[in-house]
């Protein structure tokens, strides 16, 4: 990138490359060329464990280069388009369409505008239908891949599951075939044959008079029925970087990031993550203890942070933490846990994780009653609630952040209320400690997102609540705060709104987001840039009802989007789910009792310790 551009750019160390542990090759000495793209901002894109993983995965291969491009702000994108500048690789500073394949993870529905901004730039059309032979193939992974549809006319081929399983094979099948002389489409119909891979193109779509799916049929005789994700087995065993690679700017989470584990048991009706990833396994503590000492000897970062779902779920999270306090403690590299359920804590390790540095506390109630925390199958009561907050009172803290949804299935004005009653009760928990324990006063900070039905849960066929609705939900909550020690934030509600479209969206929403982008839609995931009004009327413009796909109750025996995909977990345990939301029964977690939701099928996992 010529210096003069740069020195008109924001943060130019956006678009140079050359980071700490940056791989560096010969382009012309591999046979495969990976573009791995993050349609977000730099800072967004270099936090994201999973691109850490697979960059060094894609690089141990020495046939292949993997470099990474990330989603240019405003003024680069200005200044590449008046100078007609392709969007390029970091590495190398290379075209995009030099490549042979373009990958891009779908971590959030309002991406989907800057993955087509990216292809546009790249200079490369949009629809892959219009691709040629002298075009990178385009594919794409990640959560929202597991319902590919609203970009199954955009994206040449979908990999559904863990990266780390099947892309081998995918990448000597398309060695082969290029070595070969073989066609796009040649090398497209034989990937049919690898676990885990949909090519939407061998698919055709009917609908009814109605809106819904009238019928999803194979149009090749390769393509599955029913496509299958792929799983790791063996967390262990499978690779893992020895170093990550350590951004030159300050990014979002600026720290070594240690996966704990893959999956949840908890099973939270609301939670897509928690039901696509299933099921749970784990790293060992031994394992990640070895490999913490080079992340940190390789990066220089002070901080460690473990993730996973519930990481407090962790069978040795306890030996884990504690070895990497007493390995990093003298060195003042603190230990951030980001994702704790109060019911798992234990003041000891409270204490033992605080003795480097003292950060807030982050719970995630969801809900403020106990009748909605058993709709969604939290699997908290008031009372434990109450209780960790104490422990984390007791242990030092003074600053508690709450993590809270509305609108979901089932909620009345009482639930609502309930977050404010039950922040109060937090706030009460603290000044019941002696005063001389209070060594300054308690903030809460309560936080309020918008529920958005995903695929692959229980409330798959649950209604939205409509955006007058949330409004509505928002201000009760936030007019039954009354205690000054309480802060209220809550979630943009035309965001959450147009998530819920696209998150349930069928192949026909193409069309509406190509238009969106048309009128200037991008980086809508950013509340400052997204344009509520310019998705309302590309969907009128495309003769789409937005409400259809975000506001309606769908009946069990409707064909989804999603539903040639097999996550494992079946369709009938989460209709049974759906019906045991509405009688607000509870299901128990993995560890406590099989629900036999199909997942034991993968042969591993939690499913597994249960039987020993």
């Amino acid at each position: 990138m010529r210096d003069d551009i740069l020195l008109r750019v924001d943060k130019p160390a956006r678009y140079i490359g050359n980071e700490i542990n940056m791989v560096k090759k010969n382009p012309e000495n591999v046979d495969i060329r990976f573009a791995f793209c993050f349609p977000d901002v730099y800072e967004v894109g270099m936090s994201h464990v999973g691109l850490q993983i697979l960059y060094y995965f894609f690089n141990r291969r020495n046939d292949m280069y993997c470099e990474r491009c990330f989603a240019p702000w405003h003024d680069m994108e200005d200044i590449m388009r008046k100078e007609n500048i392709l969007l390029f690789a970091l590495e190398t500073g290379d075209s995009l369409s030099k490549f042979d394949f373009i990958g891009f993870t779908l971590q959030y529905e309002m991406s989907f505008t800057n993955i087509i901004n990216m292809i546009d730039l790249a200079g490369i059309p949009i629809w892959s239908k219009e691709r040629g032979e002298e075009h990178p193939i385009i594919i794409a992974g990640g959560p929202c891949a597991y319902n590919p549809e609203p970009l199954a006319d955009i994206i040449d081929i979908f990999y559904i599951g863990e990266g780390e399983v099947s892309y081998d094979e995918l990448m000597d099948l398309y060695k082969e075939n290029k070595k070969n002389g073989g066609t796009k489409k040649e090398f497209l119909e034989k990937a049919l044959k690898i676990d885990g891979i949909y090519v939407p193109c061998f698919y055709e779509v009917t609908y009814k008079e109605n809106g819904e799916i009238k019928t999803f049929k194979a149009n090749h005789k390769d393509a599955p029925e029913k496509v299958r994700k792929v799983i790791v087995d063996d967390l262990d065993r499978v690779f893992y970087p020895e170093k990550q690679l350590v951004p030159l700017i300050e990014t979002v989470h600026d720290r070594v990031t240690m996966e704990v584990f893959r999956g949840c048991i908890r099973g939270c009706r609301f939670c897509q993550a928690g039901y696509i990833y299933r099921p749970v396994r784990e790293r060992s503590a031994d394992s990640l203890l070895d490999k913490a000492d080079n992340l940190v000897k390789f990066s220089g970062h002070e901080e460690i942070s473990l993730t996973s779902l519930s990481t407090a779920d962790y069978r040795e999270f306890k030996k884990l933490a504690e070895g990497l306090v007493d390995k990093f403690s003298k060195e003042h590299i603190n230990i951030s846990l980001p994702s704790l359920r109060i019911d798992a804590f234990s003041l000891e390790l409270m204490k033992k994780v605080q003795e480097v540095r003292r950060s807030s506390l982050t719970f995630a109630p969801e809900a403020g009653t106990q009748r909605l925390r058993n709709v969604i199958n939290k699997g908290l009561t008031e009372d434990e609630i109450l209780n960790g907050c104490s422990l984390a009172f007791e242990g030092g803290w003074n600053r508690v952040k709450l993590y809270f949804m509305v609108g979901l299935p089932t909620e009345t004005d009482d639930d609502l209320i309930g977050i404010a009653k039950l922040s109060s009760a937090i706030v009460d928990k603290y000044y019941e400690m002696p005063k001389e324990k209070r060594n300054r006063g308690v903030s809460v900070v309560v936080s309020s997102s918008c529920f958005v039905p995903k695929p692959f849960t229980p409330f798959q066929w649950s209604p939205q609540a409509t955006f007058k609705e949330f409004m509505k939900k928002q201000k009760l909550v936030k007019t039954s705060m009354e205690r000054k020690q309480i802060k209220f934030n809550y979630h943009e509600v035309q965001l959450s709104s147009m998530e819920g479209v696209l998150a349930r969206g069928d192949r026909r929403v193409a069309k509406a987001i190509v238009k969106a982008w048309e009128k200037g839609a991008k980086f809508d995931g950013w509340n400052d840039l997204f344009k509520y009004d310019i998705w309302v009327e590309a969907f009128d413009e495309v003769g789409l009802d937005m409400a259809f796909y975000a506001n309606r109750q769908r009946e069990y025996d409707e064909i989804l989007p999603w539903d040639f995909i097999s996550i494992g977990v079946s369709k009938k345990f989460f209709i049974n789910e759906m019906e045991k939301s509405l009688k607000e029964q509870i299901t128990l977690n993995c560890r406590t009792k099989c629900a036999m939701c199909g997942a034991k099928s993968f042969g591993g996992g939690v499913c597994y310790e249960v039987q020993d």
